[in-house]
């Protein structure tokens, strides 16, 4: 049996009748669809310390912990926003669906956009953290970080291409496994320094500081911290991944989440405050506290451990949000259709696999360093935010539907605060790197305007009224013509002549001289054969100075040599090699690419490939 690599790596194919078995259920969609918001707990509260801490010293733990309050209470009503979007919208879209339901296509495709960026960086981000947290415990593989970031990456990839369902089972495990543990670390270190005495010794010496805080020092605390969020309108992009009720099981996954983030963050950030822990670019903060609650036993491995999959699998809430997405804004016709169609394991592969090369590239660039990346991270995540709470004020407004002033004050209130939010990220974040973002968003948004343009305009073209009568065409009087180009007479070409002389008695064999002997050895061999089976078919030859294959070929068609007319349908035969090696296209078939290419946008033209298979050993 002849072995397949893709069938190995990403299985069998399923039948469009299985789809109902790839949804998840509340137990697989909680780690799948919150492995995102889970894991930024991992590195939210060290980003609000590495702002404080150089500044104020020892005081930043009070200020982080109010800081870890106001993203807690944030989340609080996002949560509650977008359950009331997970009502409102069943068929799932998220920010982009609302925003261009109520706000109108641009706002809604400024969210597309803004959601696309905060997925695509969630992916580069969370595998660059993840190497992080591998190199720390082996420092030696430091300088192949790229590569292994890329690796973790591929493999999420492959994971996803393999279908919901088995991704969940595969992803689902670990993301539960950190949970346990987290929460163990949190009670055991809490119960450790209350009930037990214990008085921790900082792994790092705390800065001796006395600065002051200032408002905006608070705010760019607070904006870093706010990557703790991302993630959490992943529940309500996806909701048609749900099994029946799909509905219901999305709240519940949305309020599990919520709950697990406000423990684990919440808890992380009180941890912090009790064993002082530093931030340090070789050893992370929550290393240092679960050193310090364990000691240097085989649980503050596992720990590290725990942590470095989860980073690694946070990717995972991207590569099922983001096809999804795309498959919306594609099925409107802002993106290429590609994105709409499902693959092989019925997930949507196109959009997993263009995630995957675009986090790639951002790897590249950025040289994997988290560092680098967080500044692009939740800015456009809380556009989006921003833009979905709008949308869902506007509406419960237009539609005054059950409970709609209770339901518009929520949305309302998560408007003006993730407006705000956005506008700190924004200003905080800008000479770091968000200003990128602020270029990418708009550039996305025209893109996919010229895509819906594109697709109008062939609708409007290829539109066939029902009372459209056909039109009246005399085909007694009209003419097939059929050229069959030639650069060498062996048995591809002879399959297109042979195939032509079925379709007409008018064939002329042409070919394009760029080397007088080349085409004198073709002319006596072409000769010779035509002599010995008598077909009586003329060659026409036409020298091309400039090496021109196409041009010779259009222009003796549109030539008065050419007896075809205006109203006659010519017919260009081209041979074409089929290879059995996967590379094999890159040496063959360039010309007739070359030739159906040009020949395509010409109306009375039809072009008709013959295929000649060569079986290779």
């Amino acid at each position: 049996m002849k072995f397949k690599l893709g069938k190995f790596l990403i299985g069998e194919s399923l039948k469009t009748e299985e789809l109902k078995g790839q949804k998840l259920n509340v137990f697989w969609g909680l780690p799948i669809l919150s492995s995102d918001a889970i894991s930024s707990v991992a590195y939210a509260g060290e980003e609000i310390l590495w702002v404080l801490i150089p500044v104020i010293g020892m005081m930043a733990y009070k200020y982080m912990f109010l800081a870890s309050l106001c993203i807690v209470f944030l989340m609080f009503v996002v949560t509650l926003s977008y359950r009331q979007t997970i009502d409102a919208y069943p068929g799932g879209g998220g920010s982009y669906v609302v925003a261009k339901d109520n706000l109108g296509k641009i706002p809604g495709l400024v969210a597309g956009a803004s959601l696309t960026i905060g997925y695509i960086l969630t992916v580069a981000v969370s595998a660059s953290a993840g190497t992080a947290a591998i190199t720390s415990a082996i420092p030696e593989i430091l300088h192949y970080k790229v590569l292994i970031t890329i690796l973790l990456i591929l493999v999420m990839t492959i994971g996803n291409l393999r279908g919901l369902r088995e991704s969940s089972k595969t992803f689902g495990t670990p993301t539960y496994i950190f949970m346990i543990l987290i929460l163990a670390m949190i009670v055991w270190g809490i119960f450790k320094v209350k009930v037990l005495g214990y008085t921790p010794m900082p792994v790092y010496k705390v800065p001796q500081i006395t600065g002051d805080i200032t408002l905006f020092l608070f705010l760019r605390a607070f904006s870093s911290g706010c990557t703790a969020l991302t993630g959490i309108e992943a529940v309500s992009n996806a909701i048609p991944n749900f099994e029946e009720p799909s509905q219901k099981n999305a709240k519940m996954v949305l309020g599990l989440l919520s709950l697990v983030v406000f423990l684990i963050f919440g808890g992380l950030s009180y941890l912090a405050t009790l064993y002082h822990a530093v931030p340090n670019s070789q050893v992370t903060v929550v290393a240092q506290i679960a050193s310090q609650v364990f000691g240097n036993n085989i649980l503050f491995y596992v720990v590290q451990g725990a942590t470095a999959i989860i980073l690694i699998l946070a990717s995972n809430t991207a590569f099922a949000g983001l096809p999804m997405l795309l498959a919306y804004i594609a099925k409107d016709g802002f993106a290429p259709r590609q994105f709409a169609k499902r693959g092989k394991r019925l997930g949507y592969s196109n959009g997993i696999v263009t995630l995957s090369i675009i986090s790639i590239i951002l790897v590249i660039i950025f040289k994997s360093d988290t560092h680098y990346l967080m500044p692009l991270y939740a800015v456009g995540v809380f556009i989006s935010f921003t833009l979905s709470q709008l949308g869902m004020f506007i509406r419960w407004r237009r539609k005054k539907q059950h409970a709609w002033r209770r339901k518009s004050i929520i949305n309302g209130i998560g408007a003006f605060i993730t407006f705000v939010t956005a506008v700190i990220l924004g200003i905080t974040k800008f000479i770091s790197g968000a200003w990128i973002v602020f270029i990418v968003i708009p550039i996305l948004v025209y893109f996919m305007l010229i895509i819906k343009k594109h697709y109008s305009e062939v609708a409007r073209q290829l539109k066939l009224s029902i009372n459209e009568m056909p039109k009246e065409i005399n085909f007694k009087d009209q003419k097939r013509y059929v050229i069959v180009p030639i650069d060498t007479l062996n048995k591809s070409f002879l399959k297109a002549l042979n195939y032509a002389r079925t379709i007409s008695d008018n064939i002329i064999i042409f070919h394009v001289s760029v080397d007088d002997m080349t085409t004198e050895k073709l002319l006596k061999k072409w000769n010779e054969y035509n002599n010995e089976y008598n077909m009586d078919i003329p060659i026409i030859v036409k020298k091309s100075p400039y090496r021109s294959i196409v041009g010779p070929l259009v222009k003796f068609i549109e030539s008065e040599e050419y007896s075809a007319g205006p109203k006659d349908t010519v017919t260009v035969v081209l041979p074409q090699f089929v290879v059995t090696k996967w590379w094999g296209n890159i040496l063959h078939n360039q010309t007739a690419l070359l030739i159906k290419t040009i020949l395509l946008k010409r109306r009375n033209i039809a072009i008709v490939t013959v295929p000649y298979i060569i079986f290779e050993k």
